[in-house]
């Protein structure tokens, strides 16, 4: 019979094989049998009590070290651009072990706080204790927690500022960072539940009075894991940067370029200018130039200023800051596009004809010299007859030029059909108190178009250009909306009295035809946000799917590299196509594509999420002085727990809880987005328009609780068995009969499968 193995044979078996490590496989490599399993059991427990293994499910490892295969976090990566990770379940003594990942192509981006289930090997001197291979992404930074903290006697609590998050995380009187009560702090799960209940945490920052200015923008950096602060390194290589000379250039500075930007620009990154075509072949068209800021020249593959904006993959704008994507020395100075400063770029020379068709284009590596720094509305009250000071020079020879070539654009556009949805922006106007001043819709004029327009064709030109030139490039994606929510939005708008084409290919013709069929219309709204709700979501990626929303086969985002690293990508690809520098796509870089346009698609969307909390926030906080008013609006979206009312003073969204729309039950149309009253039959659906009176604003999760008055323009029904009130009113019920069928499909189903 074999004997039993003693504790030091178990020790050296585990590391000789620390991937077979159950109890199942001890006792095969032993042969153990029958009941002297019990005694391995025994001895195993045993060696685990004393602290000699470490269990993890049915698995044992070596006490000392860490299992084969475990959870890790990963760190921030370091100057060289290695990424590091920790075990944050680590319970041995001595120091922590180090860990150095081992990362492939075809891996998925990993970021700072990502929590992976990785693949250890043991190395020994090396300066680090394992190699880390992923095995799969678990999530991103779900561990940490922003909220206010509340100290108590045994350390205290934290109060999440997420909307609905109604767990407190519990924290012990050594974990509190000597933080005050009610002050804001972000934590990270320390571990699993304590006595009471509640996840552990441990604060790892104190970010001061809730109530602060910029303490909003602040929260949703913080939440968002988004990083606002450079490193050492990065700041130092930008401080080092100097001014791009004309040597191995072309020199444009003798051309009128002009910039054109919001008043509140915080960098100024293209600049444009038109001409006429002086051509004999090409009567009644156009010259038109884009010069878009040369940022490859000062961030260079590897480099890292390049980490770090790779890292961080965009700029995030909120309404009290931006966090950018490059250190000021760059964003602000070197790479902005100043009046009467020579600056470096990449630009694009696009001949057009008179019916706004590009027929050519060439790209260069130059120098220009802004000629003026000009805002929307002061170059659109120049066109419409009110110039001043420095745009009535201007009027002729620059400002007259550009909006007669985007006047010959807009005939192709109008041929291309791209999607034409009309939804008002909100701008948030904040005080010098850091307080809501105002909350107002942005203006669109055909300044802000015209610059959109030569923007999207200077994109255009340049996945073109990359597509001759047979060079790799990050595409800009928007891929066509799914069947089933296209059939959505056919039942609302044949539930509004509209028709959208059936039975062929969709095309955004067909979509701008159902919006000009609603437009003026009490429905406008109503169409334009499901219309909306029915698109994919834009991404990144190095295969060309095409561009639906725009109506473009081949589509590059070129334009604003200061603030997204995908328009980085492009100009090193321009760069290397053209042979104009060392400076180009090298070829690390063009093996992780697919890695990178994963990775930056992720961190487009963070910003987005940050931003959109921000707004809801700020609104909360400005809104919240008027609780018990009322407020016109329309219903946004519904789920089984309420509904949705964008109102139309702010734009802000509130929520109608189930439980206080009238005094029946409400049954929930999944695919009709319905709420239907049990006993009046009352129908709430998206579009409808409401009377709500404002019952809570909660600034710290940017929550608003709406009381639902009238729908329709009728008072609320009170609830009441036996069907519906006599004489009141039931709004339209948009997809209803369609839900109806689908019903009795279900029905039918059923029957035949008995």
């Amino acid at each position: 019979m074999p004997q039993i193995p003693s504790r030091q044979e178990i020790l050296d078996w585990l590391s000789e094989h620390p991937g077979a490590s159950s109890k199942r496989d001890i006792a095969k490599a032993f042969g153990i049998k029958g009941p002297q399993k019990v005694e391995l059991k025994r001895i195993l427990k045993q060696m685990e009590d004393e602290g000699l293994l470490a269990k993890r499910r049915r698995s044992y490892h070596d006490a000392a070290g860490l299992p084969p295969v475990t959870v890790l976090q990963i760190l921030r990566a370091d100057s060289q651009g290695d990424l590091w990770a920790r075990a944050p379940e680590w319970s041995g003594e001595g120091d922590e072990p180090v860990v150095l990942m081992v990362t492939k192509s075809s891996d998925p981006a990993l970021g700072e706080g990502d929590r992976v289930l990785a693949r250890l090997t043991a190395v020994e001197g090396r300066g680090y204790d394992y190699e880390g291979r992923l095995i799969r992404k678990i999530g991103q930074a779900a561990h940490r927690v922003v909220g206010i903290f509340r100290k108590s006697a045994e350390g205290g609590r934290i109060q999440p500022i997420d909307k609905g998050a109604d767990k407190e995380w519990q924290v012990s009187a050594g974990d509190t960072l000597d933080a005050k009560d009610g002050e804001l702090v972000e934590a990270e799960q320390s571990g699993p539940k304590g006595r009471m209940g509640l996840p552990r945490a441990r604060v790892i920052e104190r970010l001061g009075d809730p109530s602060a200015p910029r303490a909003v923008s602040l929260i949703a950096i913080h939440q968002h894991g988004i990083p606002d602060d450079f490193p050492d390194e990065v700041i130092a290589e930008a401080d080092a940067a100097v001014p791009a000379t004309l040597d191995g250039r072309e020199d444009l500075t003798e051309l009128p370029f002009v910039t054109i930007d919001p008043a509140d620009a915080r960098d100024r990154d293209d600049a444009c200018l038109a001409m006429p075509d002086d051509d004999p072949k090409n009567e009644g068209g156009h010259i038109l130039w884009v010069a878009i800021a040369d940022v490859a020249h000062y961030v260079t593959p590897g480099s890292a200023l390049d980490r770090e904006a790779r890292k961080r993959g965009n700029s995030t704008y909120f309404p009290d800051r931006v966090v950018p994507m490059l250190p000021d020395r760059l964003s602000g100075d070197l790479c902005s596009l100043h009046e009467h400063v020579p600056r470096a770029v990449l630009a694009v020379r696009m001949k057009i004809d008179s019916f706004g068709n590009k027929i050519g284009h060439r790209f260069t590596r130059g120098m220009i010299n802004s000629v003026a720094s000009l805002e929307y509305k002061q170059v659109q009250a120049a066109r419409d007859g009110a110039p001043d000071a420095k745009t009535e020079p201007l009027l002729e020879e620059v400002i007259g030029p550009i909006y007669a070539c985007y006047e010959a654009l807009l005939r192709a556009r109008a041929k291309r059909q791209p999607l034409e949805l009309d939804l008002p922006e909100r701008q948030i106007v904040i005080g010098e108190d850091g307080k809501v001043a105002s909350v107002n819709f942005k203006d669109r004029l055909d300044a802000h178009k015209l610059i959109e327009e030569f923007m999207v064709l200077a994109n255009v030109a340049a996945a073109e250009e990359l597509e001759r030139l047979r060079k790799p490039l990050l595409y800009r994606v928007h891929e066509e909306p799914s069947p089933e929510k296209i059939e959505a939005l056919r039942e609302v708008a044949q539930a509004s009295g509209f028709t959208l084409a059936k039975g062929q290919v969709l095309k955004t013709q067909h979509l701008n035809n159902l919006l000009a069929q609603s437009e003026g219309s009490e429905f406008d709204e109503l169409l334009n946000i499901s219309t909306l709700r029915s698109m994919t979501q834009a991404y990144y990626h190095p295969q060309n799917y095409g561009h639906f929303g725009l109506a473009l086969r081949s589509y590059a985002h070129f334009t604003s590299p200061i603030r997204r690293y995908s328009d980085l990508i492009v100009h090193r690809a321009l760069i290397a196509g053209h042979g104009w520098g060392k400076d180009g796509l090298s070829a690390a870089e063009v093996e992780m594509l697919e890695e990178t346009a994963q990775h930056i698609s992720e961190t487009e969307r963070r910003s987005m999420l940050a931003e959109r909390d921000t707004t809801d926030r700020y609104l909360a906080a400005y809104l919240s002085e008027r609780v018990g008013a009322e407020f016109r609006g329309r219903i946004s979206g519904v789920q089984k727990f309420g509904a949705f009312v964008k109102l139309d003073e702010t734009g802000a969204d509130g929520l109608i809880p189930i439980r206080e729309i009238g005094r029946e039950f409400f049954h929930f149309d999944r695919e009709a987005q319905q709420l239907i009253g049990a006993d009046t039959g009352l129908t709430i659906g998206i579009g409808q328009r409401v009377l709500v009176r404002l019952a809570e604003a909660v600034p710290m999760t940017g929550g608003l609780m709406l009381e639902l008055l009238e729908i329709e323009g009728a008072a609320m029904p009170s609830g009441r068995r036996g069907g519906k009130k006599p004489g009141m009113r039931v709004p339209r019920k948009p997809g209803a009969a369609r839900s109806k069928e689908r019903a009795k499909a279900r029905k039918v189903k059923r029957t035949r499968r008995k």
